[in-house]
Formats: C-alpha cells, sequence, structure tokens
C-alpha cells in the first residue's frame, strides 16, 4: 500500500472519529494510533528501545 494511500485512510478515519464523537475522543485515537506506530517500528527494528533508554547493547 503507498504512503498516499494510508494517509487517505488515516484521514477518512480520523475525520470519522471528529464528526461521531468529538475532538476528545480525536485526540484519544491519535494517541493510540502514535502508539501503535511506535511498537510497530520496535517490533520492525528501526527503533531500537535500548538505546533511547540509554542501555548500550555492548557487554564490557
Amino acid at each position: 500500500m503507498s504512503t498516499a494511500r494510508t494517509g487517505l485512510f488515516v484521514g477518512l478515519i480520523l475525520g470519522l472519529v471528529v464528526v461521531f464523537g468529538g475532538f476528545g475522543e480525536l485526540l484519544i485515537v491519535v494517541l493510540f494510533g502514535a502508539v501503535g506506530l511506535v511498537v510497530g517500528r520496535v517490533i520492525e527494528g528501526k527503533i531500537d528501545l535500548q538505546a533511547i533508554l540509554g542501555r548500550s547493547s555492548d557487554r564490557r
């Protein structure tokens, strides 16, 4: 799936949340989306949690 198509779907979903829920619900959906993005990047190996948390993977 292309980036443009993914962006379109995300925009449509967020639009529906605003229409049927409101601004507070939109913020909750965006927060959970951001958490899902981080979890997906960690699983793919694009984010190294040990580097972020200050722990080195090198044992001396």
